[in-house]
């Protein structure tokens, strides 16, 4: 296994470096306090081909192997996590989604306008009570002549307010459960433009921990119609639509938590190097050489992780195990390493006049997204003993 990068790799992540820490970067804090993105940083990563990137040539993109893609999603997640969680749902969850499932119609019609941003996606699985049980889910599809008739309530949908298209998830038969003793086999996935009548949004309530700038609606459903033609995969393949989806968000989420971690480092050396207490730089203490070289040790083994499982995704082979434990070590290596830089920052670290407080808040999240750290230790769990 040979993580030496291509030539392409390469300009992948010199091209998201120089957008992440020229554009984004600057813009970060002012985008956290007035929690929203501009329209103008999603309008450049689509004329810079980010939205598209590993969508294939004939689609519109750049044709990126996981690899380029998890390069892509560290250099944001260094930056900024509420951009690179825009850019993960709307390519990973809703893009790539509809490349493994979609019909070539639906390629054709969606995955060009989403690869030059004109269609922005969003992914309705969560609900008020399905959360990481997502089998669990209390959205109906009622088949309605050649409609399904869809109602119910989807809650921290990322993009759900600006998005023009969605992923919506939904039982069209509850009685499957009780037939199969299984009660995800109703489930459904469906393609619905964020126009159509019943379909309505609103921002959730309250102010999030981290993640500000990101944007999270309410999503209600009221008898919204959606023609049989909008299924994704097939009827009652809803479930293994989503899971699949996760699997390839998860990488995202992986990636972008070794941003993070890596950002933590580095505002932690350049901290060391600079600040000075009794009468030396505070990087000539001991504790504090630990504690640095504890981050350091953290984010080559996250980094070692996220490669891995990019790359056997790029050799075809299932990753579902080495993408979870990606995602676990390397969320968790990024939250040691945001609460060491905020103590290391001192008083400095615990407002925002630096930015390792947003990464506390930050990371909070990405052990959240796309399952919680519980939820991986069961993923890693399952895929070792096998089911029954």
């Amino acid at each position: 296994m040979d993580f030496t990068l291509t030539a392409s790799q390469s300009e992948v992540q010199s091209l998201a470096r120089a957008f992440a820490q020229n554009r984004v970067a600057p813009l970060a804090r002012e985008m956290d306090e007035r929690g929203e993105m501009p329209l103008s940083l999603r309008q450049e990563m689509a004329v810079l081909g980010l939205l598209g990137g590993p969508m294939p040539k004939e689609y519109g993109g750049g044709g990126w192997d996981a690899a380029s893609l998890a390069l892509c999603y560290e250099e944001l997640g260094r930056a900024d996590s509420s951009v690179r969680g825009f850019m993960t749902v709307h390519t990973s969850l809703v893009s790539q989604c509809i490349l493994q499932w979609g019909s070539e119609e639906q390629r054709q019609t969606y995955l060009p306008q989403l690869a030059r941003g004109s269609l922005i996606g969003c992914y309705c699985l969560t609900e008020p009570n399905a959360g990481s049980d997502a089998a669990g889910m209390e959205s109906t599809a009622t088949l309605d002549g050649d409609d399904y008739v869809i109602n119910g309530e989807k809650i921290w949908i990322t993009n759900g307010g600006l998005a023009h298209l969605a992923i919506v998830f939904a039982n069209a038969d509850p009685s499957a459960a009780l037939r199969t003793g299984r009660k995800h086999k109703g489930i459904c996935a469906f393609l619905v433009p964020t126009d159509t009548p019943g379909f309505h949004r609103e921002k959730m309530p309250g102010k999030e921990l981290g993640h500000r700038a990101s944007d999270h609606a309410h999503i209600l459903f009221e008898n919204m119609r959606a023609p049989a033609t909008a299924l994704l995969g097939g009827r009652g393949e809803g479930f293994k639509v989503a899971m699949a989806a996760l699997d390839g968000g998860r990488l995202g989420v992986a990636a972008g938590a070794l941003g993070v971690a890596q950002a933590c480092l580095d505002a932690c050396v350049d901290f060391a190097r600079t600040r000075r207490q009794f009468g030396q730089r505070i990087g000539n203490f001991e504790m504090i050489q630990a504690a640095l070289a504890d981050i350091a040790a953290d984010v080559d083994a996250a980094r070692l992780l996220v490669y891995r499982a990019a790359w056997l995704r790029d050799q075809g082979a299932k990753a579902t195990r080495e993408t979870s434990i990606a995602k676990l070590f390397a969320t968790e290596a990024a939250v040691r390493a945001a609460n060491q830089a905020v103590l290391l920052h001192g008083g400095r670290g615990y407002s925002n006049e630096y930015p390792v407080e947003r990464y506390y808040r930050d990371i909070k999240g990405l052990q959240i997204y796309e399952g919680t750290a519980h939820i991986q230790r069961i993923v890693i769990a399952r895929e070792l003993l096998g089911r029954e």
